[in-house]
C-alpha cells in the first residue's frame, strides 16, 4: 500500500442494517457517536445502515423493497398516470 493515503485510524465498529436488525463486527474508520454493546460484552461505535448484504435482494435472491423515508410512494404519486 502507498504511503500516507490511508487512514489509520481503523478500529472495530458495529453495523446494524436497520431494515431487518441484523448486526456484524468489522473494522472502519468511520466516525460515529452512538455506541452498542457487543456480544463479548465491550462497547463499539454503532454505524446504522439501511440496507446491506442480509437484506439487498442481490444477495438474499427476493424482490424486497425497503423503503425508510416514502420514496416509493412519491415516485409513485409522481409518475401516476393522469
Amino acid at each position: 500500500m502507498k504511503e500516507g493515503i490511508h487512514p489509520d485510524n481503523y478500529r472495530f465498529v458495529v453495523f446494524k442494517d436497520m431494515s431487518n436488525g441484523t448486526t456484524f463486527l468489522t473494522r472502519s474508520a468511520a466516525v460515529s457517536k452512538e455506541t452498542i454493546t457487543w456480544e463479548d460484552g465491550k462497547e463499539y461505535p454503532l454505524l446504522k445502515l439501511e440496507i446491506s448484504n442480509t437484506s439487498h435482494p442481490f444477495f438474499t435472491g427476493q424482490n424486497m423493497l425497503v423503503d425508510t423515508a416514502g420514496r416509493i410512494d412519491k415516485f409513485k404519486k409522481k409518475y401516476a398516470k393522469k
